[in-house]
């Protein structure tokens, strides 16, 4: 791939469909056709992990173990183990909040790739991935040893996001700012010297507003809440994310949670996690493992954890 010239820096950007959204990537450069091998590189990326861990492929990766008899080891690609190996720890660190084994849960609530309209999921059966999934790192294998189905949504996007930002790396581009639906990394700053902004949404159903911007540097920033994906049961609105530990979509007054962290699929994942645990858990685990993090209750009353310098 032939390296950018950088006499005139440009603002350009890229873009491309993947994992039922866009991504996008923006950088300074020579405004010439030489990132044309960028577009397909990006591309290549993201379809990488849709293709292993998408829950909407029948032929992805992830479905694969889904699919296999109980105490069946399965091969899997190492990117996969590695997500997976992510998330089996941060479920444990969150104690519980975040489980990649919901994935029954979902569809039994009318969500995601195995919806079942008009339902209603509060006799759906919920096996936690901790307790049930053994994942053999060093063989790149997993196996369940009781039924489950793994659904990485609230991990994989995030990952894709981190692998967006490897291939501007290895096009040889020291600032970027690279993202997928809300989820955002940042690497440098601009010709200016200014930080990349990103807006920070209000958790509003059916709305597009601000509450503020965040100045990104070398981070990435993820945000998790019920108010995009959401639908009726028996005449209530219910969130697309389960909480776990009861078996029921989430109802626990945090309308959203926006992390920040090194790695995009850290921030994605926690997200959930602190929205899962609410305000009061969700802020004091926070703090403990110094997390920046903004929560957003139902009045639209912000708590920070951030580092005050």
């Amino acid at each position: 791939m032939s390296k950018m010239s950088t006499d005139i820096p440009v603002k350009l950007a890229l873009s491309g469909p993947t994992m039922g959204a866009r991504w996008s990537a923006v950088f300074y450069g020579d405004p010439v056709g030489w990132h044309d091998d960028l577009q397909l590189a990006l591309q290549a990326a993201v379809d990488q992990v849709d293709r292993q861990m998408s829950t909407y492929r029948v032929d992805s990766d992830l479905n694969r173990l889904n699919a296999a008899p109980v105490d069946a080891w399965v091969d899997l690609p190492a990117e996969t183990v590695a997500v997976i190996e992510a998330a089996l720890a941060i479920g444990e660190a969150s104690g519980g909040a975040f489980d990649v084994g919901v994935g029954d849960l979902v569809a039994a609530w009318g969500f995601g790739a195995d919806a079942r309209d008009g339902a209603d999921g509060r006799s759906a059966l919920h096996t936690v991935a901790l307790k049930t999934l053994d994942l053999d790192v060093t063989g790149r294998r997993a196996r369940k040893r009781a039924p489950l189905r793994l659904d990485l949504s609230g991990i994989a996007k995030g990952y894709g996001v981190d692998r967006l930002g490897e291939a501007m790396d290895r096009a040889g581009i020291t600032a970027w700012l690279v993202g997928i639906d809300g989820e955002m990394r940042a690497r440098g700053r601009k010709p200016d010297g200014a930080a990349w902004a990103v807006g920070h949404e209000r958790p509003a159903v059916g709305e597009r507003d601000l509450m503020g911007v965040l100045e990104l540097e070398d981070v990435a920033v993820a945000t998790s809440g019920g108010y995009r994906h959401c639908r009726e049961v028996a005449g209530r609105t219910v969130s697309h994310t389960m909480d776990p530990r009861s078996g029921v979509p989430l109802d626990n007054g945090v309308a959203a949670v926006t992390v920040l962290a090194e790695s995009c699929m850290a921030a994605d994942a926690w997200a959930t996690a602190l929205l899962v645990r609410g305000l009061d858990e969700g802020v004091a685990l926070a703090r403990r493992l110094g997390m920046s993090a903004l929560f957003v209750d139902g009045e639209d009353r912000v708590i920070s954890t951030f580092a005050v310098s």
